[in-house]
């Protein structure tokens, strides 16, 4: 499945600077950063299972974001960019 996950983490804390580079490592092991907060996934249910749990253990419910979107089938190969963004590839990325 095709996923968009963004996270805003509160960083006005040393632990929210960690939390921030823990959701950052976590979703760089799962899929493509196209922004600074902003990751291109395409995952298998059980990655997204374990993703999920592991970005639950790692944020505040009070005070972070988590937003994951559920693209169309096939939904990054109709991604349109303007400025330096380059379209990567995620197929060879997704292992089954």
């Amino acid at each position: 499945m095709d996923l968009l996950l963004t996270y805003d983490v509160d960083t006005t804390t040393p632990e929210g600077r960690r939390r921030l580079r823990k959701v950052a490592k976590l979703c760089e092991g799962h899929g493509l950063r196209v922004q600074k907060s902003v990751f291109e996934i395409a995952a298998t249910d059980v990655d997204l299972l374990h993703l999920l749990n592991d970005i639950g253990r790692t944020i505040d419910e009070n005070t972070d974001s988590i937003r994951i979107y559920r693209l169309p089938h096939n939904g990054f190969n109709d991604v349109r960019t303007l400025g330096i963004a380059r379209v990567q590839s995620h197929r060879e990325d997704l292992i089954l």
